[in-house]
C-alpha cells in the first residue's frame, strides 16, 4: 500500500505542484492530495478541511509537505499530523515532491529520509560556462 501525500501550501503553490507531480508521475493521482491555503483563510477551518481530505490516511500512511516553517500552512499541519502515524516535512520543493512519489511505497520514515535527500540535492548552483 502506498503512502499518501498531502501537500498544503500558500495559494497556488500546493495545486501547481501537484500537477507537475501528475505530469509525471500520472499513476500518482491518487496518493497526492493538494490543499491551497488562501490567504485570511481561517486555520481552524483549513485544518477541518484537511482532515476531512487526508481522512484515515493520517494513521495508516502519510507524509505532509509545506512551505515555509511558521506560516499558516505549516502550523496547520502540525496541528494536523500532531499524535499520529503522519510525518512533516517543510521547505517542499519540486525535487523533494518527485522523490516523494517515486519511493511512496517505502516505509513512512525512509520516505521521509528519500523526500529530504531530493529536496536538498535538487538544490544547487548552476555554473554557467561562456559559449
Amino acid at each position: 500500500m502506498s503512502n499518501r501525500i498531502l501537500i498544503i501550501a500558500h495559494a497556488p503553490l500546493a495545486s501547481a505542484l501537484r500537477d507537475c507531480a501528475l505530469h509525471v508521475y500520472p499513476e500518482c493521482v491518487d496518493d497526492v492530495i493538494a490543499l491551497d491555503v488562501l490567504p485570511h483563510a481561517q486555520p481552524e477551518d483549513t485544518l477541518a478541511q484537511a482532515a476531512h481530505t487526508v481522512g484515515n490516511a493520517v494513521e495508516e500512511g502519510l507524509l505532509v509537505l509545506t512551505d515555509i516553517f511558521g506560516a499558516t500552512p505549516a502550523n496547520t499541519a502540525q496541528k494536523l499530523v500532531a499524535n499520529s502515524n503522519a510525518k512533516l516535512i517543510a521547505g517542499v520543493n519540486l525535487p523533494m515532491l518527485y522523490r516523494a512519489v517515486c519511493y511512496r511505497e517505502e516505509p513512512l520514515d525512509a520516505l521521509v529520509a528519500r523526500a529530504l535527500t531530493g529536496g536538498t540535492q535538487g538544490v544547487m548552483q548552476v555554473a554557467i560556462t561562456a559559449p
